[in-house]
């Protein structure tokens, strides 16, 4: 039965904890700026902000690119979660405590802001940062629904590739499974919402340009569908006879 580990205080202010959340950190900046700065290119040489094949492709790639080196580039620090949902489908399912999930919020929400602000002054052209909205005609209940599909995949990838302990050899590919996750969830996706799955990379644009329509899908359908997966694949495939208690956060 998948279960939430609480965790002791002092972990808040334990060594490992805070350098993971400050890789968190910067991990999700990375994605961010990268993510964004991808959409916000787009829309330089697209002005209209038409959509196009080969611009869905691109940010598309942009997004599963940087998390593939994000996620490879902090697993062995941080477990690599880049994304508030998957850090919360993780303390769903027990292998992650509540306070080092707090810590790991902390960074990647500010992490998110940072990225949208230094873009917003950076790429002074395009005003404002683009923030995650609901496409034309897509209802709200619409939205969420595809949040917590979208959400469910990428959970339920990170679980099969990184978290579940039979994994074997297949872990040594989590980073470029759930990139490549990420990228396939953008070509369903971004025309309907923008296929966040990923409330810090919809929190930092809507703060820097104070754009918060609908901006609630953002966070209810990641957590919800985190939520969902970390129940499902915990609970069923992930069983007490395969050992498992609470997976170290250092080795995801």
């Amino acid at each position: 039965m998948a279960k939430v580990a609480v965790g002791h205080r002092a972990e808040a202010t334990a060594p490992d904890a805070i350098k993971a959340g400050f890789a968190e950190f910067i991990a999700t900046f990375l994605f961010v700026f990268i993510g964004v700065g991808s959409v916000s290119a787009y829309n330089k040489i697209f002005p209209l902000g038409e959509m196009t094949a080969a611009g869905l492709v691109g940010i598309a790639l942009a997004h599963g690119l940087a998390i593939v080196i994000t996620v490879a580039a902090t697993a062995n620090i941080s477990g690599g979660h880049v994304n508030p949902a998957v850090t919360f489908g993780l303390m769903v399912g027990g292998h992650i405590t509540i306070v080092r999930g707090f810590i790991y919020w902390v960074g990647q929400l500010a992490g998110a802001v940072l990225a949208a602000a230094l873009l917003k002054w950076v790429i002074v052209s395009v005003e404002p940062v683009p923030a995650h909205t609901l496409g034309a005609g897509v209802s709200v209940w619409s939205g969420l629904v595809l949040e917590i599909v979208l959400t469910f995949s990428l959970v339920f990838v990170v679980y099969a590739t990184a978290v579940d302990p039979k994994k074997g050899s297949i872990g040594v590919v989590a980073p470029l499974a759930i990139g490549f996750t990420v990228l396939a969830n953008h070509f369903v996706g971004v025309p309907f919402t923008g296929a966040s799955m990923n409330p810090a990379r919809s929190f930092g644009p809507a703060l820097v340009s104070w754009s918060w329509a609908s901006h609630w899908i953002y966070w209810v359908g990641p957590l919800i569908g985190a939520a969902i997966a970390g129940i499902v694949y915990d609970g069923v495939f992930i069983s007490e006879a395969s050992g498992h208690t609470q997976v170290p956060v250092e080795e995801y």
